[in-house]
C-alpha cells in the first residue's frame, strides 16, 4: 500500500484523511486502521509534541486569539501546523492518519505547499465529507460538532466550518472525497478500506 523503503518498510502513512470537524475522520479512520491491521494516529492528539519545534503551542494561540482574534490566530498559526503535519508524516509510516481541519486548510499558499510535499508518498489522502451538497454538510456537521464538541465553529462572525468545507486547498491536498452519506461509522470503514488495494 504504501510505497516501501529498501528494506521494505512504508514510508509513509497508508492512508491520510481530510475533511472539515466531525466528518467522521477519526471515528472511520481507527475502524479502517483496524481492518488494515495497522496503527490509528490522530494529528490533533499528537501535535502538541510538534508546535514547540517551531516555537508555538495551543497555549500561545489561546494568547494569541484574545489578543489578534481567531482568524488572524489561526493564520499565524499555519506554519506550526504545516511543520505537524511534515513531522507526522515523517514519524508514522504505516499507519491511518488523520489530520484535523486545521493541518489541511490554509490561507498561506506556503504552508498548504509544504503539506503538499509531505504528503507527496502517501499512497491514499482521502476527503471524507457527509454530503456534497454544501448545505446539508454544513448542517450535518454543525450538528455533530454542537453534540460532540460543544461548539457551531462560528467565531468573531467567522465560520470555520464552511471555511474547511469550501477551502480548495484542502479538495486540491486531497486524491479523492468519500462521502458517508447516512451509513453508520463502520459501513463507512468497510467500504473505504475495500477501495484501497
Amino acid at each position: 500500500m504504501s510505497r516501501p523503503r529498501s528494506d521494505g518498510r512504508a514510508v509513509a502513512p497508508v492512508l491520510v484523511l481530510l475533511g472539515p470537524a466531525a466528518t467522521g475522520k477519526s471515528t472511520v479512520g481507527e475502524l479502517v486502521s483496524g481492518l488494515l491491521g495497522v496503527a490509528f494516529v490522530d494529528l490533533d492528539a499528537v501535535a502538541d509534541r510538534y508546535y514547540p519545534e517551531v516555537g508555538w503551542s495551543v497555549d500561545r494561540l489561546v494568547e494569541r486569539i484574545a489578543v489578534v482574534g481567531r482568524g488572524a490566530a489561526e493564520r499565524e498559526w499555519e506554519p506550526a501546523r504545516a511543520h505537524a503535519v511534515e513531522r507526522a508524516v515523517a514519524e508514522h509510516p504505516g499507519v491511518v492518519l488523520a489530520l484535523g481541519a486545521g493541518h489541511a486548510s490554509y490561507t498561506d499558499p506556503a504552508c498548504r505547499d509544504r503539506v503538499r510535499a509531505a504528503l507527496a508518498p502517501v499512497p491514499h489522502v482521502v476527503l471524507v465529507l457527509p454530503d456534497t451538497d454544501r448545505e446539508h454538510a454544513l448542517t450535518v456537521l454543525r450538528a455533530r460538532s454542537v453534540a460532540s464538541k460543544g461548539t457551531d465553529w462560528v467565531r468573531d462572525g467567522h465560520d470555520f466550518l464552511a471555511e474547511w468545507f469550501d477551502d480548495p486547498g484542502t479538495r486540491n491536498l486531497a486524491h479523492r472525497t468519500f462521502v458517508t452519506g447516512t451509513e453508520d461509522p463502520a459501513a463507512s470503514a468497510r467500504r473505504l478500506g475495500a477501495t484501497l488495494g
